[in-house]
Parts: C-alpha cells; structure tokens; sequence
C-alpha cells in the first residue's frame, strides 16, 4: 500500500493511532451517542450499534444543537470517548466539543483529502493534531 497521508490544520495536539470509525453523515448531538458506552443511537446513522470508544472518529463536522459537545464530553468523563477525532470542516459545535474533549484533532481538510472520502471504516490510521495529518497506515480487509 501506498502511504496515504491527507494534511488538515490541527486543532488539539497529540498523535494517535486507532481503527478509523468514518460517519460521513455525522452523529447527532443530543442522544446520538449513550455517553456510558460510546456506543451510536443515531437511528439515521450507517454505524448505529458500534462503539466510538477507543477510534479514531471521522465526521464532516457535527449534526444538531449544541448538546453535541455535552454528550461527548459526557462519553470522555466516562471513558468511553474517542481516541482521537478529523473533521472534515470545523464548525462551531464541533470546535466547541474538541475543546471540551481534549483529545488530537484535526480538521479542515481539502476537497481532495476530505476524510470522509478517503479513509474507510476499520483502516488503522495515525492522527497528528500537531501537524495536522492524518495517514492512512494500513487500509482495511473489507
């Protein structure tokens, strides 16, 4: 595999590495998540089910009111956040939240490195909030 890195403007410093978990319609601020497990309610939403703890989270940018950043902030507090996050174009919720969570963010990515295009449910990636990257280590087997 080619290395693949897409360069953003990063938000919150820090690097990790995780499964990428890509909801390319967001996740509902108020009742999309159950903060005590990370696990997705958002009925409209392709990964309902799954879990955002541990991932590395990839959205276009937030979805609903302001309770976005308490139900994040609720899911950090109980353990359950992301490891890190990449929004496709920051928005005021969505930067609201990541000052809230803490954790490596990256955002405002090009058309052309628009994660939410580029990186697939389940491939293992690396976030750099301090320089703004995110590299696509090893693609998934789906």
């Amino acid at each position: 595999m080619e290395k693949i890195v897409l360069q953003g403007r990063g938000v919150i410093p820090g690097i990790v590495e995780g499964e990428a978990l890509v909801c390319a319609d967001s996740i509902t601020g108020w009742g999309g998540i159950d903060p005590e497990t990370g696990v997705i309610k958002d009925y409209e939403n392709i990964n309902k089910g799954k879990s955002i703890k541990d991932t590395i989270l990839i959205m276009p940018g937030s979805k609903g009111s302001n309770g976005w950043s308490c139900y994040f902030g609720a899911a950090r507090a109980a353990g359950s956040a992301p490891r890190g996050w990449a929004f496709s174009k920051i928005d005021s919720s969505a930067g609201v939240a990541s000052a809230v969570m803490q954790i490596p963010t990256v955002v405002d990515f090009s058309k052309e490195d628009d994660p939410c295009v580029r990186v697939k449910t389940g491939d293992f990636v690396r976030l750099d909030g301090t320089k703004g990257t995110l590299e696509i280590l090893k693609a998934s087997l789906e």
